[in-house]
Order: structure tokens, then sequence, then C-alpha cells
């Protein structure tokens, strides 16, 4: 490779990196070009942490032969377990904790190699095996986010010549900067999503974070807690509650993602979530259609935990139909994506009065109104009744028990 590709394949790096994309396209084409102009690497892997609640970190690969491999992985912790052998047996982990920014091992036969995948790698014809890590300054670092490691082998004959390695000193680099910018922008999705539930997420990350901005909606309100929470933290172990509340929270949350709807808020054992389609109708078939599947969650969940001796509970539910304002509010310090008006105080308390009434689940008549059938038979008045903070009594309904 000459100094005119080295050049020219840097800026195409730079460029590649401020446009953004795929991490795995990117290497893909890195390494192409690279060897297009005279640099022999058979295989690329470019390795970074992210901050993710189950993902530890990615792996981008690239091979040059045919034999199909996933470009991408997603990896979990490598604290304990397996996992964490595997990572103790790795060339990455000793050119990490030694404090090396390069790492060298030419694979010729009967040479002893430190390392069994550098074995495995002889056996399958590399030659030349070159690691680097690009170390992120204090400022630089999230969570553990704190470096790029790349891995590049050859198979021909000879290995890596000393004019080979040079190039990837000076291209390496870059294509790791590139790697970090969209490893960030990944990250920023993540937890955005992750924090404020997937629509509010991607309102903010286009922009929608001025206070005060907000868009009037009519969408069906769901709020959830759970039966009996208050007994429970009495009564159970202090290390139960957290595993307790993260057990049925993901019964919640999963139906409701599971049938388009969108979380925006977690208080304590409560779930806010809201389904929003073009037609009312559809919204609140959304809403039964999650009903139905925390049922059979809560259902699985609760023998589950029966079997580990664990406690059990149940999950009051309010659905709700209205108008609301969702958006920013809060002050110019600290906002929250939500949504706010008379109907979110209103499901609120239907779901409140699910003990009173000794039912699972309550739904406004509003909601009961803009059902569809053949929905709408299944659902059953229980009578009119006065809510807190609300200014007229009304009408609820639940679902007949004879046709769950």
């Amino acid at each position: 490779m000459n100094e005119r590709d080295i050049v020219r394949i840097g800026a195409w790096v730079v460029a590649r990196g401020l446009k953004g994309g795929d991490e795995s396209v990117l290497l893909r084409q890195f390494c192409e070009m690279c060897c297009e102009a005279g640099l022999p690497v058979d295989r690329g892997i470019v390795v970074i942490d992210t901050l993710h609640p189950t993902y530890e970190g990615r792996a981008f690969r690239w091979r040059s032969d045919t034999l199909l491999e996933e470009p991408l992985i997603r990896y979990g912790s490598t604290r304990d377990g397996e996992a964490a052998l595997s990572w103790q047996r790795s060339p990455l982990y000793h050119l990490f904790h030694a404090g090396l920014s390069e790492l060298r091992h030419r694979l010729d036969p009967g040479l002893d190699l430190p390392f069994p995948i550098l074995e495995t790698m002889r056996g399958d014809g590399i030659t030349d095996y070159y690691a680097m890590i690009q170390r992120f300054g204090r400022a630089g670092i999230i969570g553990e986010m704190d470096c790029v490691f790349s891995q590049w082998t050859t198979k021909r004959s000879g290995g890596f010549t000393e004019e080979d390695l040079e190039a990837l000193r000076r291209l390496v680099p870059p294509l790791a900067l590139a790697v970090k910018c969209a490893s960030l922008a990944d990250i920023a999705e993540t937890l955005v999503e992750v924090y404020l539930g997937k629509d509010a997420g991607r309102r903010v990350l286009d922009g929608r974070i001025t206070r005060g901005v907000s868009d009037r909606i009519s969408a069906v309100l769901w709020f959830s807690d759970l039966r009996g929470y208050t007994r429970i933290t009495d009564t159970a172990p202090p290390d139960e509650i957290i595993p307790l509340l993260n057990d049925y929270a993901e019964a919640v949350i999963s139906a409701v993602y599971e049938a388009g709807g969108d979380v925006l808020k977690l208080i304590g054992d409560g779930t806010l979530a809201i389904f929003r389609a073009d037609d009312p109708a559809e919204a609140c078939r959304c809403a039964l259609k999650a009903e139905a599947d925390l049922r059979r969650r809560v259902r699985e969940l609760n023998a589950r935990r029966t079997r580990e001796g664990r406690a059990q509970t149940g999950v009051y539910l309010g659905l709700h139909i209205g108008e609301v304002l969702y958006g920013n509010i809060g002050s110019e310090s600290r906002l929250d994506f939500t949504v706010v008006g008379p109907a979110v105080n209103e499901v609120s308390r239907i779901a409140s009065m699910c003990r009173s009434v000794d039912r699972e689940v309550l739904f406004s008549a509003a909601f009961a109104a803009a059902t569809p059938d053949p929905e709408r038979v299944r659902l059953v008045s229980v009578g009119r009744y006065a809510l807190r903070g609300v200014g007229r009594a009304q009408e609820l309904f639940t679902l007949d028990p004879e046709l769950i």
C-alpha cells in the first residue's frame, strides 16, 4: 500500500465517520478498500463496549472468504462464568491489562502460541495476527466504553510486512474514531428509549427538547400497578423487592410493547403507557390485546415464582381514552417527556378502583364506547362510581367473567 492510498483511505474513513451509519458496513468497506490497495487483510474484527442494560458491547467482523459469519455480535457480561474465562484467555485481555498498544504473533508452524484462539487461527491457514487498542482519555470514557480493540489477520505466506503494519497503524485510529462516533449515537438512542420510551425517545432525538413544546393527542391510556404491593413490601425480605418489581415490570412492559404501545413512566410499582392509532377503535383493540397478553405472562410468572418459593401477586389495570398533552414538562435543567391532562388523572383513579370492586381490570365508559365489535361484547358494566379528584361519577366496565 503506497502513501497515496493511505491518505485516500484515511480521508474516506473520516468522511464516512462524519456521515454515520452501520459500523459493520463501515468495516467491510474499509477492509475491501485496504485489500484493493494491496494490504493483505483476510479478517478484521473491531470490538467496542457500550452502555446497554443487556449487552456489554459489540464486535464487528469481516472476512475475505465466502464462509458465512455474522457481521455483528452483541456480547453479554464478561465478568463471570464461561464468558469471563474466554475473555481472560484472549489476546485482547492481555493487550488491555498489560498496558500495550499493539500485539503481534506470527503463526508459523511449530511455534508455541500463548493463546488458544491463535491455535485455531493457525489451523484455518492464518499466518500472522496483529491486534491494536485505541484507548480513550478520561473525558471520552462512557461507562465501560473506554477503548476500541481491533484484530487483523492475513493468510499471506510470510505474514504482514512492516509496511503493512505501518499502514494499519495510520489507518486504524481514524477507523476507531468513526466506530466510536457511531457507537455514541447508538448509546444515545438506547438510553432515551430505555428511560423515556420508544416514541418519546425518538421525539427527543429528533430535537423535541424545548420546555413547553407539546402536542395535543388522543390516545388510549394505560395505568397499572401491583395488587397488595404495600403488604408485600412489609413482609418480604428487602432483597426480594427489586427482583419482584423487575419480574412484574417485565411482564407489563413486554405486553405493552408487543401490542404496539409505548411505556412512558414507571412510578414505583405503577406503569403509565399509551396506545395511539389513526383509528381510536384500533388503539382500543391493541390495548385489549396487551391486557390479554399481560394476564398470560402473569400466570406464567406466578407459576414460576411459586415453584421458587417467592412472593406472587397480580396486576390491577385501568384503561381510558381521551385527549392529553404530550411533550416536555419540567424546569430548564430537568425535563420529563410524558402526557398530562385530566384523562391521565382519571385513568390512575380508575386503576385504583380495581381494589374496591374486586376486579383486575376496569375500563372507562369512553374506552368502552370506542371499543369495536367483537371485543365490545366482552365488556360489562360494574356500575357508576365517584372517582377521587374527578368532578362527576363515571360508569366503569370490566371483562365479562364468563367470556374470559
